[in-house]
């Protein structure tokens, strides 16, 4: 029987969570990166795309430049997370 009264139960401390969390949390941050730089990478292949048919549909390339960076932006994470403008 555990020290809380309940079979089947083991009376976690915050402190032991806590230990247990600790090992996994670079491998996270690992995954998290790795997550990180290819949500980037596949926003600027997407940019890419989107001023090559911006120009093809006879927008001029200045007008495309402008356009795809403002498309572009909304991929920006860290922005996103800070909530600026």
């Amino acid at each position: 029987m555990s020290n809380n009264g309940k079979d089947g139960e083991d009376n976690l401390s915050p402190i032991k969570i806590f230990g247990m969390i600790i090992p996994l949390i670079p491998s996270l941050m690992f995954r998290l990166t790795g997550t990180f730089l290819r949500f980037k990478s596949d926003a600027n292949k997407a940019g890419k795309i989107f001023k090559k048919e911006l120009v093809n549909q006879g927008l001029d390339r200045e007008t495309a430049k402008l356009f795809t960076k403002e498309y572009v932006e909304g991929s920006n994470l860290m922005k996103l997370f800070n909530n600026q403008s």
